[in-house]
């Protein structure tokens, strides 16, 4: 199962959810698009779009693919790493950037930093001797600014039993948290032995009012304490920055932070403050 959800997009999407809820940084309104790259295009892809990248809008999550649409292999993919791209925002940072012989976008302004392996089963030690010895997490939620949706993989009939993150009914979804909670969707993690009550077309995101419900559990009573508390105070609910007239704009944040891996997929990171894993 859980090699499914990382081939599926799942993992990606609760990951860059997690991300987003430490951070500070927001999805697209369409959550991520897997764009393909090599290593040295990264810091050219993962720029807005009014400056010839890919992202929706700065201080975005996404994640990169090691694989073209048509499912050919890019050579010196990221797959297994992790990086970061930021953004020199003086003279002074981009002309370092020339003299250190950084690998930037042709515009000299955004450039990567990355690592081609991400050895997290030697890593996590580090994060477990933080929190033990230290009281200090490697990262933990401060906003409710995304969520990892419920979504039908396939057309779904009224009567069947969904079968959560890695099975053969639902995929996650990445979707700004005030998306979410308008919509009234199901967060993945609930979508697991719940029978639907009515039929739910592919890439549909489920309902809380498709499913039927363990009352009695803690983890729906949690969730749904969670999302009153988010509407009755807002805590920091992003979604996706859009225009006067409701067309998506870019955000003007910062410099870029962290990183994260999946497999077949790495995520670029940026948002205020100075560089730092999340």
């Amino acid at each position: 199962m859980i090699c499914l959800s990382l081939l599926d997009g799942s993992k990606p999407a609760i990951e860059s959810a997690a991300v987003c809820n430490a951070t500070g940084l927001t999805p697209a309104p369409w959550g991520l698009a897997y764009r393909p790259a090599t290593v040295d295009d990264i810091p050219c892809v993962m720029r807005p779009r009014e400056e010839g990248g890919q992202l929706h809008h700065k201080g975005q999550v996404e994640v990169i693919s090691s694989l073209e649409r048509d499912g050919r292999a890019i050579p010196h993919d990221i797959r297994f790493g992790v990086w970061v791209v930021f953004e020199g925002e003086t003279e002074y940072i981009r002309r370092c950037f020339a003299e250190y012989g950084v690998k930037t976008d042709p515009s000299g302004r955004y450039a990567c930093l990355y690592k081609r392996w991400h050895l997290i089963g030697l890593e996590v030690g580090i994060s477990v001797a933080s929190v033990g010895l230290r009281g200090e997490p490697t990262g933990c939620a401060t906003r409710f600014g995304a969520d990892a949706v419920a979504t039908a993989k396939r057309d779904l009939n009224a009567g069947e039993l969904l079968d959560g993150e890695g099975g053969y009914t639902v995929v996650g979804r990445l979707m700004p948290a005030a998306d979410s909670l308008a919509r009234g969707c199901l967060p993945l993690g609930l979508a697991q032995g719940c029978k639907l009550l009515c039929a739910v077309a592919a890439g549909e995101p489920i309902g809380w009012g498709d499913v039927a419900l363990d009352g009695t559990s803690s983890a729906v009573a949690l969730r749904r304490e969670m999302e009153a508390r988010a509407r009755r105070d807002g805590l920091n609910l992003l979604s996706a920055p859009r225009g006067a007239a409701g067309r998506p704009r870019a955000a003007r944040v910062g410099r870029a932070a962290s990183a994260g891996r999946v497999r077949g997929h790495a995520r670029a990171l940026r948002a205020p403050g100075p560089p730092g894993r999340a």
